[in-house]
């Protein structure tokens, strides 16, 4: 009759190679899914653009747009100016 440590030790094994399984499935699942389609016209998109005021120095950062290329918000009753990034 087999020891009680080594019972022990062969139902951890065996657990853990349950749960190395089961992480490397679940792995291989989440490369394989396709990207999503983007959203239709009209919705909220991601984007970076940095504008500053001309007048005041206030820099704002729009992360979310209707379009790729949204009009520029207005501070100080003027149209603020697009700041080019510095990394990208």
């Amino acid at each position: 009759m087999p020891a009680l440590s080594t019972v022990l030790w062969v139902a951890v094994g065996i657990l853990f190679g349950i749960v190395l399984w089961k992480t490397g499935i679940g792995l291989i699942r989440s490369l394989t899914t396709p990207m999503p389609e983007p959203p239709p016209p009209g919705e909220l998109r991601k984007v970076t653009v940095r504008y500053r005021c001309g007048v005041c120095g206030l820099e704002i950062k729009t992360l979310m747009a209707p379009d790729e290329d949204p009009p520029p918000p207005k501070h100080c009753l003027e149209d603020m100016d697009v700041v080019a990034p510095l990394y990208d």
